[in-house]
């Protein structure tokens, strides 16, 4: 091992021994607070990027999915329940080949591709079910592509078209969603699944699409349509209403010194009108006319009998002089008819209340008829249908204020009281960090300052040893051994000096002399380089002198 290594590894261990317990285990647990750390950004930079192999798996399909990978050696992670199984992004195509050719995932609809197993010898029936599967597959299949749905299903009622029928039945259909992570969809996106579903069959109107989702909430009903049923539109009637309102007076007579209150009556039942008409086709003409025209002129044998026509008619004879002449004539003109058929569906308003109290500090100058008016104006109240309006100036009570006042300061000290906590644990915490790296370093400076002072002093004792009471053998090693061997020898001199044979009674010189040699071999051992320095310079005072 080169020099320099072994010396910066001595001395490394010599600043190590130098530490105290307390430093020592400070040490311990930055050490293994730094290995963790590595460990953990290691783990983190040498993880592979996952990605999506397939969502919104059923139970079935993730289990044969998971096995597939696990066959193939891939790793994997499951999320979202275990509906998401996610992939190395380096094998999400080649799995997804693998799983198409098992073909996986099954529980998918088919969609049009049922088509392609349809046999030549299949019945018209099989051919009409078979085409309505393939339509209600490709609706799921669409519909699941949406945000926030899980898995979807479609179920349409499409009837048979005759010729032998006057009226025709309007298909229907049923759509059941099931969301992620249990949420609500919007309104938007409900009406977005109602008229893609509408506009895929031919004849269907939105209203007669039903979705629910998988808590049993009915989305939109036939009949209806998105808007829910009349209770939902009596409640968005009345809020729509009553925000209005509580909008103008709020600019009127200041926020919070007013209330409104509406009430309406729904409509829940739906009903349907046919009107027909007929009309001339043109101008003012009747629409059926007959005209009969009838003339007979007789001769000199008036008294002579007649014959009989071929309606009975008396006619002359022949031999007569007479003249008959029969004009009929019948129109019947054309009519145009028209059909009208209305339809009024369920929620229409019957009639609405609306009851406002306004404070009577804030209402002022300003009269109740004007209040009323205002009112009237922005609710669109009909007195001929039965709606009314009530307006009442009354003192409000300010319990509610003052409560809330309250509670909002109390929140506010709370607030502040737990921020100054969070301040005052931050700053615990940052003096005790502080506190430790100052007694650290604090305490290393003290080691390095004790450490020299006793090297200091081992020193002046090893010098005063050697020069105020050398023995003789130690005399005579100084004059006749070299320098190289002396050095040498000073492991063997440190050992010798640590065990003195024991004396039965030493006297008390005897003890210091022994005590001395014990202190110069000690230090002999812990720095023998130093030792040796020492040695030297002794050696070359006494030439010297």
């Amino acid at each position: 091992m080169p020099a320099a290594v072994s010396s910066l590894f001595a001395r490394m261990r010599r600043t190590v021994d130098g530490f105290s317990v307390a430093q020592r285990t400070i040490a311990l647990i930055g050490i293994a607070a730094l290995v963790m750390g590595g460990f953990a950004l290691a783990t983190w930079l040498t993880r592979p990027s996952l990605s999506p192999l397939f969502t919104g798996l059923s139970a079935s399909d993730a289990s044969a999915v998971v096995e597939q990978l696990q066959g193939s050696g891939v790793a994997y992670e499951l999320a979202d329940g275990g509906s998401t199984v996610l992939v190395p992004e380096g094998a999400v195509y080649e799995q997804r080949l693998a799983a198409a050719a098992s073909g996986l995932p099954s529980a998918s609809s088919d969609g049009y591709t049922l088509l392609d197993d349809m046999g030549v010898t299949s019945s018209e029936f099989q051919q009409s079910v078979t085409y309505k599967r393939a339509i209600e597959g490709e609706l799921a299949r669409t519909i699941a592509a949406l945000d926030g749905v899980g898995t979807a299903s479609v179920q349409l009622a499409i009837p048979e078209e005759s010729v032998f029928v006057a009226e025709t039945i309007d298909p229907t259909a049923s759509v059941f969603v099931e969301t992620t992570n249990g949420t609500a969809l919007a309104s938007a996106q409900v009406e977005a699944i109602v008229h893609l579903t509408s506009a895929a069959v031919s004849g269907m109107k939105p209203e007669n699409v039903a979705v629910v989702d998988q808590a049993g909430r009915t989305l939109s009903a036939v009949g209806v349509g998105a808007t829910g049923g009349a209770d939902q539109q009596a409640g968005d009637h009345e809020a729509r209403i009553a925000a209005g309102i509580q909008q103008m007076l709020d600019t009127v007579v200041g926020a919070g010194n007013s209330t409104v209150t509406v009430a309406a009556e729904i409509d829940r039942a739906t009903s349907e009108r046919v009107e027909e008409t007929y009309a001339p086709a043109e101008g003012v003409l009747p629409s059926s006319e007959q005209s009969s025209t009838e003339k007979y002129t007789g001769g000199a044998g008036g008294t002579e009998a007649g014959v009989l026509g071929p309606d009975n008619i008396a006619v002359p004879s022949g031999d007569g002089d007479g003249t008959y002449e029969s004009t009929e004539t019948i129109r019947n003109n054309a009519l145009n008819r028209s059909v009208e058929t209305t339809t009024t569906p369920a929620g229409s308003v019957t009639r609405q209340t609306v009851s406002v109290a306004v404070d009577e500090a804030a209402a002022g100058a300003i009269g109740v008829g004007q209040i009323r008016d205002l009112v009237s104006t922005a609710a669109g109240i009909d007195l001929a249908r039965g709606d009314e309006v009530n307006v009442e100036v009354v003192a409000f009570s300010d319990t509610a204020a003052v409560t809330a006042q309250e509670a909002l300061e109390a929140a506010r000290i709370e607030a502040d009281a737990e921020r100054m906590a969070e301040i005052v644990r931050v700053a615990v915490i940052a003096g005790a960090v502080v506190l430790v790296l100052v007694a650290a370093v604090i305490s290393g400076i003290s080691v390095s300052r004790r450490r020299a002072r006793t090297a200091e002093l081992e020193g002046g004792k090893v010098a005063s040893l050697l020069i105020d009471e050398p023995t003789d053998s130690f005399a005579a090693l100084l004059h006749t051994t070299p320098t190289a061997q002396l050095e040498a020898r000073t492991a063997g001199l440190a050992t010798a000096l640590l065990e003195p044979e024991p004396e039965p009674d030493p006297e008390p010189v005897q003890i210091s002399l022994d005590r001395r040699r014990a202190e110069l071999g000690e230090f002999a051992r812990r720095d023998p380089a130093r030792t040796a320095e020492l040695l030297r310079s002794l050696m070359g005072d006494r030439q010297d002198a």
